[in-house]
């Protein structure tokens, strides 16, 4: 069985038993179901989705700003990458909302993106995403004494030192910036779902598991699946091992009911062979890494299918209950 048909009977899935749910956000509707798994032998040809074409330059270019602790989006509108786009202006529109139009003059989505690609002190306030992924992975603030945690550099030196160690994990959960656990006014706007993954090697192999609390399956995830199986790539290569498995678990996996006609079109597409990833051997650490030492190899995919992209959950403090964060 081609390996993608997982991914396309998962769609099914959600259609044939998921539960009708309200986002909480923006009040989209959507079909979920929880709790499903997808594997990937990476061996066998890298798992950029074939049934619709995938933009890996987008995947790339989001994973090496992860990779080098970035939290900026200057980085990615520089590279056309539009992905992480909304979430910085729906800060923005906050902030503008509050009448203080002579330091935050309303801008379109389309004006405050040429703004941050143009205005380098503009983007350097405005274009700033604390707290997301780039800086949980390589710089966690200690809660003790307010060092920074090279979460990421750590499970590097556990593969390299500590192979058949248990405890290579890394997590991007961090309850000091999240939802009511967070302090009034300092909670993300913005949801973090690829939240933990851990790292195995076996048989000179090295296989990544990802946990996914929340799941766009139409948009989200073939860039989730690209995205850690290169991740996994990557990571094989600086530690001197195979590639392994990709394991992606799954919470909340869900499909936004604006998506249901492009999703069952989808799963009528016939899965090509999957392409090649190849790394370069310049790539020796974490600091050498760059994303032009990486190249996709005959990629034929199905054309690409359109979707409107929810902006979904984050927190609202009048969300907050009046004894959250009591003493």
């Amino acid at each position: 069985m081609h390996p993608e048909k997982q991914y396309l009977d998962l769609l099914q899935d959600i259609l044939d038993n998921g539960i009708l749910k309200k986002d909480h956000n923006t009040g989209n509707g959507l079909y979920s179901v929880f709790g499903r798994q997808m594997r990937f032998d990476l061996s066998k040809g890298f798992p950029l989705l074939t049934t619709k074409k995938v933009p890996w330059n987008s995947i790339l270019h989001e994973l090496y700003w992860f990779m080098s602790g970035q939290t900026n989006v200057k980085y990615l509108v520089d590279h056309k990458v539009p992905i992480w786009n909304d979430y910085p202006y729906k800060i923005y529109k906050k902030k503008a909302e509050k009448g203080e139009d002579e330091i935050f003059p309303e801008l379109t989505l389309e004006e405050f993106v040429e703004k941050i690609k143009s205005d380098d002190e503009f983007a350097k306030v405005h274009g700033e995403l604390p707290h997301i992924y780039g800086e949980q992975w390589r710089a966690w603030t200690a809660s003790d004494d307010g060092r920074k945690i090279d979460q990421l550099a750590w499970v590097v030196d556990t593969l390299k030192n500590y192979p058949e160690r248990k405890h290579a994990i890394l997590s991007a959960w961090n309850p000091t910036y999240l939802y009511a656990m967070a302090k009034p006014g300092e909670a993300l706007s913005f949801p973090l779902c690829h939240i933990l993954f851990h790292f195995n090697v076996a048989g000179n192999k090295l296989s990544c598991q990802l946990y996914q609390r929340s799941a766009d399956m139409f948009l989200g995830v073939p860039f989730n699946i690209a995205s850690y199986s290169a991740l996994t790539m990557i990571m094989a290569k600086i530690c001197g091992y195979e590639p392994g498995e990709f394991v992606h678990t799954f919470g909340d996996a869900h499909i936004y009911e604006n998506h249901i006609e492009q999703v069952k079109e989808q799963i009528n597409r016939d899965p090509k062979p999957f392409p090649r990833l190849v790394i370069s051997d310049e790539v020796k650490s974490l600091d050498t890494f760059r994303p032009e030492m990486v190249t996709l190899e005959d990629y034929d995919s199905h054309p690409r299918l359109k979707g409107e992209m929810t902006v979904a959950g984050g927190f609202d403090e009048k969300d907050r209950k009046p004894e959250a964060n009591k003493k």
